[in-house]
C-alpha cells in the first residue's frame, strides 16, 4: 500500500530465496524445540546443561543471522524502489504523464485531450477502499478528507526498533496538518511484539472534526431550559487511526475483560498499520 513495501517472493532473487530457506529452517528448529519442550520434555530434561545450551545457542545464532540478512535485503530494495515511487507520485498528482497511456492513444484517434484532467483523481482513496482491511475503517464522512491524500510513505525506525508511516495531504478544509504520522515501536520487531503506537494530533478546523459528532437532544418536558442540549460523542472514523489505544502506566486496576479488549484494539490497530506499510 505504501511507498516502501518489499516483496520477498520476487522471482530471480537468489538472496531472497536463501532468506526464505533460512526462515523455513529457523521455523522448523523452533517447532522441533517446542515439540520437544511440550510433548517430549523428558528428552530435553535428559540432556546435560552443556548440550542443551549448545542446541539453544546454535538456534539463536542461525535465527540472528537470518534476521540480519533479511533486514539488509529489505533496506537494499527500499532504495531500489524509490525512483518508481517518485515517478508514481508525479503521475498521481499530475506532475507528469505516464508513457504509453490512454491519453496518447486518444490523441492518435484525433480526440482532444482534456487540459484540465491531470493526475489520477482520488488515487489513494480508491486504493484504500479496495483493500479489505482498510475499507472497513473508512466511513462516508472520511472520504471527503481522504480525497486530499496525495502520498503515503514508510520508514524503518532503528532505535527502538519499529516503523513510521507518513500520510501527506494537500491543503484541505478539514485540518491544518499537511502530514499525519503513525509510529509503531516494537519490543521485538522480529516476532513482532508491539510496545506502543504514537499518532499525530490532528488540528481540526472548527466544525470539521471527523472523529466526533454533535448530538442535539430536545429538553425534557417541563424543563426550564427550552434550548436543545448539544452533546459531543466519539464516532467511527479512519482518522481514529492517528489516536491509537494506549496501555495505562498503572495497569494494576485493569480487570481481565478490560485487558483483553485493550489487547484486541492494539492488535487491530497494528494490523491496519502493517497493511498500510505493505
Amino acid at each position: 500500500m505504501s511507498n516502501e513495501g518489499v516483496n520477498f517472493n520476487m522471482s530471480g532473487l537468489g538472496d531472497a530465496l536463501n532468506a526464505e530457506a533460512r526462515a523455513g529452517l529457523v521455523n522448523a528448529l523452533k517447532n522441533k524445540l517446542q515439540s520437544l519442550a511440550g510433548d517430549h520434555s523428558d528428552v530435553l530434561e535428559s540432556l546435560s546443561p552443556i548440550v542443551r545450551k549448545r542446541v539453544e545457542s546454535q538456534h539463536d545464532e542461525l535465527e540472528a543471522k537470518f534476521f540480519e540478512e533479511r533486514a539488509a535485503l529489505e533496506a537494499k530494495y527500499q532504495k531500489l524502489y524509490q525512483p518508481l515511487y517518485a515517478k508514481r507520485y508525479d503521475i498521481v498528482n499530475g506532475l507528469a504523464d505516464a508513457e504509453g497511456t490512454a491519453n496518447e492513444a486518444a490523441k492518435d484517434q484525433g480526440e482532444e485531450k482534456d487540459a484540465e484532467e491531470k493526475g489520477v483523481p482520488d488515487f489513494w482513496l480508491t486504493a484504500m477502499k479496495n483493500n479489505e482491511v482498510l475499507s472497513d475503517e473508512i466511513t462516508e464522512r472520511d472520504e471527503g478528507a481522504l480525497k486530499y491524500l496525495k502520498d503515503i510513505k514508510w520508514y524503518r525506525v532503528e532505535e527502538p526498533k519499529g516503523f513510521k508511516l507518513e500520510f501527506y495531504f494537500d491543503t484541505n478544509p478539514y485540518f491544518k496538518n499537511t502530514v499525519l504520522t503513525k509510529t509503531y515501536l516494537m519490543i521485538d520487531e522480529d516476532e513482532p511484539i508491539l510496545e506502543k503506537a504514537i499518532g499525530t494530533e490532528i488540528e481540526w478546523y472548527p466544525g470539521k472534526c471527523l472523529t466526533q459528532k454533535l448530538l442535539k437532544k430536545k429538553p425534557k418536558k417541563g424543563s426550564k431550559n427550552a434550548k436543545p442540549i448539544t452533546k459531543t460523542e466519539e464516532c467511527e472514523s479512519f482518522f481514529n487511526f492517528f489516536n491509537p489505544p494506549q496501555v495505562p502506566e498503572d495497569d494494576e486496576d485493569i480487570d481481565e475483560d478490560t485487558a483483553e479488549e485493550l489487547q484486541n484494539q492494539m492488535e487491530q490497530d497494528y494490523d491496519i498499520g502493517r497493511v498500510v506499510k505493505q
